[in-house]
């Protein structure tokens, strides 16, 4: 294919050029970019279209190139991440979602974990059913001894996670699944109450029907020992829902999927059931089997006022080429995920956008107009993927499982893909694509990003900043308001009209959300992922209501987050009553406290610690009435490690001038988590501010003294201090491109 200018010429974003400069295009040795995002994208175009001539396909490979580089380049679609960072490239791996099989057995369960370790590797994300795993404290005929249960291999999976991290592109993630009638479901529910453990997991249990009709009609479901098949208990479905609830309210975990559900939709009941998912939850898949995404900017299909449904059809028409093309040329990480992937071909072409195409049109997200229209799009675009995919089993053949397939048994004709539509997050090729993502509404219409350390800007949404300027209600005092205030809704200054198109996610019901969840799904092969978003206020019956929902109106999952729930820090320091009962000591009792006067001279030590940002020099001085200062000193200078820390150290120490004691402020910061752990076991360092903690333990607590525990937190971007997105059960930065999922 001839090559093209350099990239100026393409409708790149200035954050869209820093996402690609920072995790896609190539680089040498030293991190330096060796191509341009215009040379990626002919590395990609031409790299999939390689797969026509492997084919014999009368279509030239040279001539589809150029129109999968224009089809990108126009950002009318894009594939996911792994097929633009790799296509072309050695590694070749070019699927995001896989799920394996975990077998009840220790070899079962360490080959899943190795070929876990692969996949990350490789640069995909994994999803597991821990349902066939016994119980803790089951029979191990073998060993005459007791199963450990499956949250205990979780970690160990978990730990493999953290190891490989993946070069720093893209980092490992799992989904783990478990259904609601397996012995240990009580465990695997709380399992994430401590924030410190499972941290590489997205888990979701798994809800059969007989359970959901247990809930609403008030009774009893069966427990299944997985080993035996035999039923050991009964439990009581509200209350084990009513858990499920508390702990999605308390911090956005676990999220639910129906299983029975999944399995009524699977494409190939003959070759075996639907236990798992990806680690978003968009993409039920049979273990061994991967599925390569793509998503359609549907802002770019309205034209004048009015959908472009010729545009529409045309990039659906090519984007499925392009998809089964990826099966073709890809290079997978293990033999069993090739065999099972060509078997069924499953591909998942979805949308992002969907918000601005609605504010382009004029229509207001949370509308039985933009609900009704979302049905018709979906609708349209499945129709269309399928049609081309028989199209493709005419030229190519039919997908190998075919034959005993949903399709097959209903009489429809040769399908090349058991599957053709998914909607899955799209937070970094969204940023790409200048578009909101999947089909979340708006986070926000302006918000505040700090660059550079020091320089704050306002960013503020194209459409909304045209309007403005427009209609004459554009100012720069204006939009930081709005960035401070996180809606327009209480800005009379502001047209009601734009204020009604407009809406955010917060300023949306659960309600309008699972209604426009349920209108994609019902057009969907596979999935959708979306999250609720609820204010902090919501009550735990709030949740409650938009599981029972979501299980009525046909979603095939949910995964809801309630704002600030991960946010919050437990803020008692452990006394205990004289019944034994836990009290919480307000921090105020120490107001009347008078602060200490620094001297000039004061003794004290240093301690290196190793952190995921560099070692950490923390040194601790005191008076002759004991601890007095803490300040911090990082090896990487410079940056918001740097200036969090210094933080801390400042607030440390006036607590201790003012007669706060080390233990509770080590309380405060012990097990506080970041995006970059270090080390392993008890010199596990989970965040700056837990070596901060476990510096003052190394300096004052005696041996045997109790450690403090965990806190919940979680909050702005680790990368670059913007705003964070929770949306498809994943965190996202729309500055920057940091994904916690991927």
């Amino acid at each position: 294919m001839k090559k093209q200018p350099a990239s100026s010429h393409l409708p790149l974003s200035k954050n869209a050029l820093t996402v690609l400069e920072r995790r896609y295009l190539k680089r040498n040795s030293d991190g330096k970019a060796l191509e341009s995002p215009s040379d990626m994208f002919h590395r990609v175009a031409d790299a999939i279209a390689a797969a026509e001539t492997r084919l014999k396909s009368s279509v030239k490979a040279d001539e589809l190139a150029k129109k999968f580089y224009d089809l990108m380049t126009s950002l009318d679609f894009l594939p996911n991440s792994p097929t633009l960072m790799n296509a072309g490239r050695e590694l070749g791996q070019l699927s995001a979602c896989f799920v394996l099989p975990v077998g009840d057995s220790m070899e079962s369960i360490f080959e899943a974990i190795k070929q876990t370790a692969l996949i990350h590797k490789s640069g995909g994300g994994t999803g597991f059913s821990f349902s066939r795993v016994r119980p803790a404290n089951d029979v191990v005929l073998s060993t005459k001894g007791v199963s450990s249960g499956p949250l205990s291999f979780m970690k160990v999976f978990d730990a493999a996670t953290e190891t490989i991290k993946q070069g720093g592109t893209r980092r490992g993630a799992n989904m783990g699944i478990m259904r609601v009638d397996h012995p240990d479901i009580m465990d695997f529910i709380m399992a994430k109450r401590d924030q410190k453990v499972l941290t590489n997991f997205n888990i979701s249990v798994g809800l059969t029907e007989a359970f959901m009709e247990a809930v609403e009609n008030g009774g009893e479901y069966e427990i299944i020992n997985p080993r035996s098949k035999d039923v050991v208990k009964k439990m009581d479905a509200r209350k084990v829902f009513e858990h499920i609830v508390e702990m999605a309210w308390t911090n956005g975990e676990p999220g639910i999927i129906f299983l029975d559900r999944l399995n009524r939709d699977n494409p190939t009941p003959q070759v075996g059931e639907i236990e798992a998912t990806n680690p978003c939850g968009e993409q039920p898949l049979l273990p061994y089997e991967s599925c390569n995404l793509g998503s359609i900017n549907l802002s770019h299909m309205v034209d004048k006022g009015k959908m472009d449904w010729k545009k529409l059809g045309d990039v659906v028409k090519t984007a499925t080429r392009f998809l089964d093309n990826v099966i073709e040329v890809n290079t997978y990480p293990l033999k069993e995920i090739e065999e099972m992937t060509k078997a069924n071909r499953k591909i998942g072409l979805g949308v992002m956008g969907w918000a601005d195409m609605l504010i382009l049109l004029g229509i207001p997200y949370n509308s039985a107009e933009a609900v009704a229209l979302g049905e018709k799009v979906m609708q349209f675009i499945t129709t269309e993927s399928r049609q081309v995919s028989r199209q493709l089993a005419e030229e190519r053949g039919a997908f190998a499982n075919f034959k005993g397939s949903l399709y097959d048994q209903k009489g429809e004709p040769p399908l090349r893909n058991a599957t053709c539509t998914t909607i899955a997050p799209t937070g970094t090729i969204s940023i790409i694509a200048n578009a909101s993502s999947g089909i979340e509404p708006l986070f926000a219409v302006s918000y505040v990003r700090q660059v550079l350390d020091n320089d704050i800007l306002v960013e503020v949404h194209p459409l909304f900043e045209k309007i403005a300027k427009e209609r004459g209600f554009y100012t720069p005092e204006l939009m930081k308001l709005i960035a401070e205030h996180g809606t327009i809704q209480d800005f009379k200054q502001i047209p009601e009209d734009v204020r009604r198109v407009f809406v955010t996610a917060h300023d949306i019901t659960p309600e309008d959300h699972i209604a426009m969840q349920a209108a994609f799904q019902k057009y969907t092969d596979n999935a959708v992922s979306k999250t609720v978003n609820f204010p902090h206020t919501a009550s735990r019956e709030d949740v409650s209501q938009v599981y029972r929902m979501a299980y009525h109106q046909g979603c095939k999952g949910v995964t809801i987050y309630r704002d600030g729930s991960r946010d919050q820090q437990v803020l008692s320091v452990g006394k205990k009553d004289e019944k034994g009962a836990e009290e919480t000591i307000p921090m105020e009792s120490h107001k009347g406290s008078r602060k200490k006067e620094r001297p000039r001279a004061l003794r004290g030590a240093t301690y290196q610690m190793e952190t995921g940002c560099g070692p950490l020099y923390v040194t601790i001085n005191e008076d002759s009435n004991g601890l007095f200062e803490l300040f911090t000193t990082m090896g990487k200078a410079g940056g918001c490690a740097a200036s969090q820390c210094e933080a801390i150290g400042r607030l440390v120490s006036l607590a201790w001038r003012s007669g706060v004691q080390a233990r509770q402020a080590v309380k405060q910061l012990i097990g506080i988590t970041c995006h970059k752990p270090a080390g392993f076991g008890e010199n596990r360092i989970t965040s700056c501010a837990d070596a901060v903690a476990k510096a003052i333990q190394m300096h004052t607590l005696t041996e045997g003294e109790e450690a403090a525990q965990l806190v919940i937190n979680g909050g702005a971007c680790p990368e670059c201090g913007g705003p964070v997105e929770h949306e498809g059960g994943c965190s996202v930065c729309h500055a920057c491109g940091y994904s916690e999922c991927a």
